[in-house]
């Protein structure tokens, strides 16, 4: 009998033959023993300290396969449980490198007899309710941005994301960080959610992104009334101190979040024990003040070119600006040297007669006889530099940070929140961000610099959602590759890749 429209038929394998739907997502299982993946949450995380159920690693690497795989809710579990091929892979490479006494201590660790790869949906909810601090809930004042401290387990969290960093920098150092640190809104349909400056519901993590790298270093999870700026000096100080011991110095790039004046002089003046003075550029706030000093008769406007000296194709412009703001306090002799450069982009829009100018989502200035603009402001402690040179450096953090949340909310589960508690929805959060790096070190260390901007979308339909077959053959598993399948030499050279890589001497 016809199933469908056209000439072929569905049937079930009768018997449990092993078939996989994933035979590339092994990999990162292997990539993630090698950076010490399993035995950074066993350290760290502590949810399981005792000899029963499922341990903390068995269950946070369910979790960040999960991501890998393209699941975004902990229903799609069963993918990966409902996955013969993929099960046995997961049970034999959890007993690797064991003695036959620590396999019979895991088996004991199960009152009945396991018979699932990854824990279930009701054991993952009841894991992921130990991060989640009711205190913290109970001490929020109505109306007030508030953030939750961490709680141990949230924090133990955060190291496994820093041992992942760590790694990375260690197989490929650089002794400079370049920080961009920007908010991301969460949409969510939570009932105790609670609303944002866009009026809808949803929450708010602010991230520290380690430019030379790819790599989130710090994400605090908040609410999504907690304005973008709230804190975002100790959040800094936070990321800091997860930097790898060999960085020497730091710069920091931020949108007008940033235009603080306790962040921007902790920068300037070096109060950073470590790192002493760290360059910044950061969008300026367009008050009245700046105002007239772009109206100044002595800003001298220049186009602003890109890097080979083509003019922007907005017409933007450029100029330094003589703007001095009371915080400065240049009357210290110690005082640090700030920056001011302003931006302008002729406003294109027709004058429509009889209807209210609306209101427009960016400042704008009347330049005389030049016409109405766009006006932007940039401060720095950056003074040699090019201005138009400066401005692209600080552009070049919108790009690289919105694709990252791109990739966190679309790509990974960081666009599904899986609970109404404030800590299962951070813990959640932090696993994707361990997800998300630890994908970004199978691209720029094992696939190379030709995958390293691919997106997961790429690297699912080459490397993870790959067919296969796996079987034993002489006490060795074999995962069975389709003859001729155009990612099987793509999945070998991943193989060799993280080989080379374990063969490096750990730090």
């Amino acid at each position: 009998m016809a199933q469908g429209v056209l000439p072929f038929k569905y049937e079930a394998e009768k018997s449990r033959s092993g078939m996989t739907a994933l035979a590339g997502l092994p990999t990162y299982l292997e990539l993630a023993s090698v950076c010490g993946l399993q035995a950074s949450i066993d350290r760290h995380v502590g949810v399981r300290r005792g000899t029963q159920g499922w341990s903390d690693a068995q269950v946070l690497m369910s979790l960040i396969l999960l991501n890998l795989a393209g699941g975004d809710c902990v229903d799609d579990l069963s993918m990966l449980q409902g996955d013969a091929g993929f099960a046995e892979v997961m049970h034999r490479v959890e007993t690797h490198g064991m003695s036959r006494r620590e396999r019979r201590t895991l088996l004991r660790r199960f009152h009945k007899e396991r018979t699932t790869a990854t824990p279930s949906p009701s054991t993952i909810f009841r894991y992921l309710s130990a991060f989640h601090d009711p205190q913290g809930a109970a001490d929020r004042e109505p109306h007030k941005a508030f953030i939750p401290a961490a709680g141990e387990h949230l924090r133990g969290l955060a190291r496994v994301n820093a041992d992942v960093v760590a790694f990375v920098q260690q197989r490929s150092p650089h002794k400079h960080a370049t920080l961009d640190q920007d908010a991301t809104l969460v949409e969510t349909h939570k009932a105790d959610a609670l609303f944002s400056y866009k009026h809808f519901r949803a929450y708010q993590p602010l991230n520290t992104y380690w430019a030379e790298h790819d790599l989130m270093l710090h994400s605090e999870f908040r609410d999504g009334n907690v304005p973008a700026g709230f804190e975002q000096l100790r959040v800094l100080q936070d990321a800091l101190a997860l930097l790898p011991d060999d960085v020497q110095t730091v710069s920091l790039r931020s949108d007008s979040a940033g235009y603080q004046i306790e962040l921007l002089k902790y920068c300037a003046e070096g109060k950073n024990a470590r790192f002493g003075v760290i360059e910044f550029a950061v969008s300026a706030d367009v008050n009245a003040e700046f105002r007239r000093a772009a109206l100044a008769a002595d800003a001298i406007w220049k186009p602003l070119c890109d890097a080979a000296g083509r003019p922007s194709e907005h017409e933007q412009e450029y100029a330094e600006v003589a703007f001095v703001p009371s915080w400065i306090g240049n009357g210290r002799k110690d005082a640090p040297e700030y920056r001011f450069l302003a931006i302008r982009e002729p406003l294109r829009q027709l004058d429509l007669p009889h209807i209210t100018a609306p209101t427009l989502p960016f400042p704008t200035q009347e330049f005389g006889n030049a016409g109405r603009f766009k006006l932007f402001g940039v401060v720095t402690n950056r003074l040699t530099i090019p201005g138009d040179a400066l401005i692209r450096w600080h552009r070049e953090r919108c790009g690289m940070s919105e694709k990252a949340h791109a990739v966190m909310k679309d790509d990974l589960a960081g666009g599904k929140m899986p609970s109404a508690l404030f800590g299962v929805n951070a813990a959640w959060w932090t696993i994707m961000i361990i997800a998300m790096n630890l994908n970004t070190t199978m691209k720029r260390l094992v696939l190379g610099a030709e995958w390293a901007t691919r997106r997961m979308k790429a690297i699912r339909l080459h490397l993870i959602a790959l067919p296969g077959q796996v079987m034993t053959h002489a006490r060795q598993l074999i995962v069975r590759l389709g003859a001729d399948h155009p990612s099987n030499d793509l999945l070998m050279r991943v193989r060799q890749g993280i080989l080379a890589l374990a063969a490096v001497p750990s730090g």
